[in-house]
């Protein structure tokens, strides 16, 4: 728990810090306009926030001087590093909260990072879950398995590994040796009741506890064996098994001694999976970066037991003005700051030390609860592996931009080309587009998707229901979407009353601390699927709720043709237009997103009963006579009496429910005539 000054977290009673509005030239803030008075900061350690006019948090960092390093952000703008002074113009506000210690300052600043996600903050994005050797020691019968995601209590971990492939192989060489369960819960629990093993059980590769062939005691020393192997302590293991087949032979028993050789075979050829790269005492995590001005790769090794365990690296874009200790620094955050504490290690080697070295060691020893030794390796076996490490790194980050630079320069260009193409001052970085589909009138809905940087932003994907009236009105469903969207921003923009757009429950607001909410800040160009109606509904719609600062187009399928508010012709790109192509892919998603829900609610409206016919019968009474009854069928074959027993009916709906089943009662099934057998029987078309 981070002790915070009293009051300084929750603004607006008693942040030690400001929010004031600031000035903005040409979309650029003017950072005196909310610089703090002289005397106004403490000179204590803490961590700041910078906040942009929509009040979202684009920047958390932490500081052993919050007075030194708040001032270092408001000097001339000449002599701010690129990266930096447009933070400081894209913010309109700083606020701050002093802490104890550089330990408690580094927990909030994590803290902060991941809740909300600041745009200019180095943000390390792994692409992959990676999978790592379980072993399920809070169970009776441990069990040996492949696991992704969060780690939990009481399971013993080995990895990560670079493939789930890499883990089975290795596994399958160790059951021979160390017969550990594999199989689930409810495959076990089947061989329990069946009263005999499964394959594995027959040829040797499991213990069978499910039949009684070993204790839970047993069975737990074998996981606990294959962990320490696991673990690293495979030497005295293997010599043992040397002294237990020699021994074996000497006795003449043969057929024991061949099988232990067979084991000492399988164990050896596991261990040549990981190479012996150091003692076999060493428990060491290695992070090496490699680095441009724009981008930088991480690569980690895990090294237990003097072999490396795992491998595993993300690639970055570098959005704040920072230098290797301070990657490192954040490397160290991602890496460990939501891992269980037996996985930090004895030892992490990196290639340059943060700037507050003890702060960082000492939230790592509280993470492990032991010692842990954080420095730069000189010299010896160690300095080699980091060199290996490195290039790794370096060849990531080489094939990261090789992958990328395509891509990268493609999106650029087809922002620009729409830029130019529809007049804007600077390219939409935020776009967002909207369609609406129905079936004949019926079921009319509408979408709404976000590209951002010509990226989707899936996670911001929306989708409306229009129940103001029916029938096949493109263009007033067209007003009526944006102008719900747009009402929902203007109110949290302002603060001030409530939001009065229809039913829409997937709207959700920016919070006063700043959580990046969904609909809490606008795009920079409203793309609408259709022709001139559409974009003329749209301006209309943005026109009334009084917002200017929103450009408006539409993409007309039949031509592909581009339509601004108030033009009579269309503007038309070039086929090979890159910006035609992302203008296609973002009317395209809307469209499939929009088709997919008006799908959706149709086949849940078309699902037709005997029961919709009766007057009355809601859906919660309908489901209440399918429970009691088990069905269509034999709800047919029962009286008014037997129908009053269910809760909640009458006996005057219950005369209708007899009433309504008989008049869609089905056909007098088929009849042989010489067996006398039913050759086809017909419920209806009811289900059960």
């Amino acid at each position: 728990m981070v002790a915070a000054e009293e009051g300084a977290i929750t603004p607006p009673t008693g942040v030690a810090g400001l929010s004031l509005s600031a000035s903005r030239v040409d979309g650029m803030a003017d950072p005196s306009s909310y610089r703090p008075k002289p005397g106004q900061i403490p000179d204590s350690p803490g961590v700041y926030r910078f906040r942009d006019e929509h009040r979202r948090v684009i920047y958390v960092g932490k500081a052993k001087s919050l007075r030194q390093r708040l001032a270092s952000y408001f000097q001339d703008l000449a002599n701010l590093h690129p990266r930096t002074r447009t933070m400081v113009t894209t913010a309109a506000s700083v606020e701050w909260t002093v802490v104890s210690t550089e330990v408690e300052a580094l927990q909030l600043e994590y803290s902060w990072i991941k809740e909300y996600d600041p745009r200019f903050n180095v943000k390390y994005r792994d692409d992959k879950s990676y999978p790592y050797l379980a072993v399920t020691l809070n169970e009776e019968f441990p069990r040996v398995q492949v696991m992704r995601g969060a780690k939990r209590k009481g399971v013993r971990y080995f990895g990560p590994y670079g493939h789930a492939w890499a883990i089975r192989e290795t596994v399958d060489l160790m059951l021979r040796v160390f017969p550990v369960r594999t199989c689930s819960a409810g495959v076990f629990r089947n061989h329990v009741q069946k009263g005999r093993p499964c394959l594995l059980g027959y040829i040797g590769k499991c213990s069978a506890p499910c039949v009684g062939r070993v204790t839970p005691e047993e069975h737990r020393e074998l996981a606990e064996e294959f962990c320490d192997f696991m673990a690293g302590r495979t030497g005295t293991y293997i010599r043992r098994l040397e002294k237990q087949m020699m021994a074996a032979a000497e006795e003449m028993e043969y057929e024991k001694a061949a099988r232990l050789r067979d084991d000492i075979g399988a164990l050896k050829r596991a261990l040549e999976k990981n190479a012996v790269v150091l003692a076999d005492a060493t428990d060491a995590d290695l992070i090496a970066l490699a680095e441009d001005e724009l981008e930088a790769a991480v690569q980690i090794f895990h090294v237990r037991g003097g072999r490396v365990r795992g491998q595993r690296g993300w690639v970055t874009d570098k959005v704040e003005n920072v230098d290797t200790a301070g990657l490192v620094e954040h490397a160290l955050q991602q890496l460990y700051g939501e891992e269980s504490g037996d996985a930090v290690p004895k030892e992490v080697l990196v290639p340059a030390l943060p700037e507050d070295t003890g702060a960082v060691t000492e939230w790592l020893t509280g993470r492990r609860g032991a010692a842990v030794s954080l420095r730069v390796p000189q010299r010896g076996d160690k300095k080699a592996l980091m060199e290996t490490v490195e290039r790794n790194a370096l060849q990531a980050l080489g094939l990261h931009k090789t992958k990328r630079a395509s891509d990268l320069t493609t999106r650029s260009r087809a922002l620009e080309e729409i830029a130019e193409a529809l007049g804007l001052d600077s390219a939409p970085l935020r776009i967002e587009c909207f369609d609406i589909s129905h079936l004949q009138g019926e079921d009319v809905v509408a979408s709404m998707v976000v590209f951002e940087d010509g990226l989707a932003r899936k996670s911001e994907y929306r989708r409306f229901q229009i129940k103001g009236f029916e029938g096949q009105d493109d263009v007033r469903s067209m007003h009526e979407v944006i102008t719900r969207r747009f009402k929902r921003y203007l109110a949290e923009k302002d603060r001030t009353g409530e939001w009065i757009g229809g039913d829409d429950p997937v709207h959700e607001a920016l919070e006063d601390d700043g959580r990046p909410k969904k609909f809490a800040y606008p795009p920079q160009l409203v793309v609408v699927d259709g022709g001139q109606p559409q974009v003329a509904a749209a301006k209309r719609a943005l026109d009334e709720l009084g917002i200017d600062d929103v450009a408006v187009c539409g993409l007309a399928k039949r031509l592909e043709e581009v339509w601004l508010p108030h033009e009579d012709d269309p503007v038309v790109l070039p086929r090979s237009s890159e910006g035609l192509y992302l203008l296609q892919r973002v009317r395209d998603t809307a469209h499939d997103f929009a088709i997919r829900y008006q799908r959706s609610k149709r086949s849940k409206r078309i699902r037709t009963s005997p029961l919709d016919a009766v007057p009355g019968l809601g859906e919660t009474r309908k489901q209440a006579l399918i429970k009691h009854f088990g069905s269509v069928k034999r709800l047919r074959q029962a009286t008014i009496e037997q129908i009053c027993e269910v809760p909640g009916m009458g006996r005057k709906t219950a005369e209708s429910v007899v009433v309504a089943l008989a008049q869609t009662a089905p056909p007098a099934p088929a009849v042989n005539t010489a067996t006398g057998e039913i050759i086809e029987e017909s419920d209806g078309g009811s289900t059960t």
